[in-house]
């Protein structure tokens, strides 16, 4: 089997192609598709970094620079929660709800594109084998950390 014939190249190229486009969109308004992506993983009643990493996908280390950077330009700020003091939960200022709403206008349009364009029983399909390649990747995880003796 070639390389470009496999499922990771033809998910990473299609990710590599969202994400420059993304990018180019998110730098016209001084972002990126990282912070766009924080920005629409925060919940009104506030969102733990732990939580906002996991649903991206990253390090909660990896996140702590751009959450940095986001505050410093005031689109989020921090606040103790009220119930559990070990927890500090990100919210979005005024500046990161307009921030917000704009990311959310640009993945809602792009959607509409690309759902126009396909037709609904082969997005049924897509999502099928996407979900079945993510459990795979999920249990490969699993398997390999209890092969390692990690918990």
């Amino acid at each position: 089997m070639r390389l470009t014939e496999t499922i990771d190249f033809h998910i990473k190229k299609t990710w590599h192609s969202l994400t420059k486009m993304y990018n180019r969109i998110a730098s016209q308004h001084d972002a990126s598709q990282t912070v766009a992506y924080i920005l629409v993983n925060i919940d009104k009643e506030g969102t733990p970094a732990t939580i906002i990493a996991q649903r991206l996908g990253m390090e909660a280390t990896s996140l702590s620079r751009v959450i940095k950077n986001m505050e410093e330009r005031e689109l989020i700020f921090k606040e103790v929660d009220g119930q559990d003091k070990r927890v500090m939960k990100i919210f979005l200022t005024d500046a990161g709800v307009e921030k917000r709403k704009l990311v959310k206008k640009t993945l809602i349009d792009f959607n509409k594109k690309v759902l126009s364009a396909i037709p609904k029983e082969d997005m049924k399909v897509f999502y099928k084998v996407m979900n079945k390649i993510n459990e795979l990747a999920s249990q490969e995880n699993i398997n390999q950390k209890s092969q390692s003796g990690l918990k």
